[in-house]
């Protein structure tokens, strides 16, 4: 063994040690520290070393060159991408599954998958869904995505004859999915697997909504040769609008079409009775999106997939190896996903869940909610700024009431960005900004913090 390695091994507890007290000085420190520190150029690149120092000196130099160079998004005022951060039990289970370092696609060494059914079938009560559907981990809302229209791809050919996953995407022939306000995921997985985003058809939206017009979908459904895919959005990103899921499913009897439903997090909603309603129907889909590195606040990265046509799901990643298990009557993990390896992420999940609970989980959300319609509140009631939508869930859409250039936006977020971190975005033709509440530890505190911020930011760049 490598001298430095084995050095390594012997001092094994007191190397993780002194790595769990940086990580909780870091964590400790997330209240005070620049939510984005400022720019600075990044460190010189150091060449490979030929040997090694060990653990203690690669911390040491973390430290000094990169940790301080991090954002503080773990914390509660990152209001970016609907980013949540890790609560202790998630963060017990992340380091976990770092230590056993499960690979668990096979049954052959099957205890991961037995765990990441259990917790699947945690979450499928938690978001309202019945036992029809089946579900599996994946990196994040793109691949979960990616896997759900796979699957509908499946199913388009079996509804025309034909078996994609053996003849390629080409056998189909035009392929038209529908959707109101589409996540940008929707259209990349649509070009990884072949059928373009040229397929993505948009379908009107609502008068001043991001929700689809039933009545313009069930037009669109009317006018499409053939089976459809139609992607409906449970929280879309600039102001977390829900298609109404029951309306869609009600053009069911008219017209052939695999229902997607992108809820990546807007799924969370039904931890909330206030708000349970906007997904109401979601069990309906054929298959569903969830993100849990957002409002269920594991770390990066995990998602959940659902669907209710597990046969059509193997039928395309079926992977056959003499070293893997057998298809069988409940898939191996190998068989459900483009992953061939697939970390124990829901470990993680398992570790929050069982800590907190349903009712840990949903007074976290309702917190957010809180946050969000207080932020919202505030800026409306500020003349220098303008609410672009009603603040229906954790996102509030905003921008500047004079002049709302992407220059002075930019100029806003970064004169905010030590104290809160916001993105920008385009709503309705206008540069915006989005301020996403998913973290579990934001409070009114850092409501207040954000608030004056932006007013004391938008003083000074008018």
């Amino acid at each position: 063994m490598d001298r430095t390695l084995a050095a390594d091994l012997v001092r094994l507890p007191e190397l993780l040690d002194a790595t769990r007290r940086a990580a909780a000085e870091a964590l400790a420190a997330l209240d005070d520290r620049p939510v984005v520190p400022p720019a600075a150029e990044p460190p010189a690149p150091l060449p490979l070393p030929g040997h090694g120092s060990g653990t203690e000196q690669a911390l040491a130099e973390f430290q000094a060159r990169w940790a301080p160079r991090l954002s503080a998004s773990a914390g509660p005022r990152y209001l970016g991408f609907v980013t949540g951060g890790a609560t202790p039990a998630a963060l017990a289970g992340d380091w976990l599954t770092a230590a056993h370092d499960q690979n668990s696609n096979s049954a052959l060494d099957g205890a991961g998958q037995h765990l990441e059914r259990e917790t699947v079938g945690w979450l499928r009560e938690l978001f309202g869904l019945s036992e029809d559907h089946t579900g599996t981990f994946v990196s994040g809302a793109t691949m979960s995505n990616t896997t759900g229209l796979a699957i509908a791809r499946e199913w388009l050919g079996e509804r025309l004859g034909v078996r994609p996953a053996e003849d390629g995407a080409a056998a189909l022939g035009p392929v038209r999915v529908l959707s109101g306000a589409p996540h940008s995921s929707i259209a990349k997985a649509l070009a990884v697997l072949g059928l373009g985003r040229a397929s993505l058809v948009r379908v009107p939206t609502l008068p001043g909504r991001e929700a689809v017009d039933p009545a313009a979908l069930d037009r669109a459904l009317a006018d499409t040769p053939g089976p459809a895919v139609v992607v409906a959005n449970s929280g879309t990103v600039n102001t977390v609008d829900f298609d109404d899921l029951r309306a869609i499913t009600a053009l069911r009897p008219r017209h052939d079409f695999w229902l997607h439903t992108d809820a990546a997090f807007g799924a969370f909603a039904a931890l909330s009775p206030e708000h349970a309603h906007l997904v109401a129907g979601l069990d309906a889909s054929d298959s569903v999106c969830v993100d849990l590195h957002k409002w269920l606040n594991v770390p990066y990265d995990s998602a959940v997939q659902f669907t209710r046509r597990r046969d059509l799901q193997t039928r395309v990643f079926a992977n056959a190896a003499a070293y893997l298990g057998p298809l069988g009557a409940e898939p191996d993990l190998v068989h459900l996903t483009p992953e061939n390896s697939h970390r124990l992420r829901a470990l993680a999940a398992w570790f929050t869940l069982r800590a907190y609970g349903r009712e840990g989980h949903r007074e976290i959300v309702e917190r957010d909610i809180a946050c969000a319609r207080s932020l919202g509140e505030r800026l409306d009631r500020d003349p220098a700024f303008r609410l672009l939508a009603p603040v229906r869930l954790n996102v509030v859409c905003f921008t500047l009431a004079q002049d709302p250039t992407p220059e002075r936006l930019t100029a806003l977020r970064e004169a905010v960005a030590a104290e809160v971190f916001v993105t920008p975005t385009v709503h309705g033709g206008t540069a915006a900004l989005r301020a996403a509440f998913s973290n579990w530890r934001t409070t009114q505190v850092d409501v207040r913090r954000a608030a004056e911020a932006l007013r004391t930011a938008a003083k000074e760049i008018a």
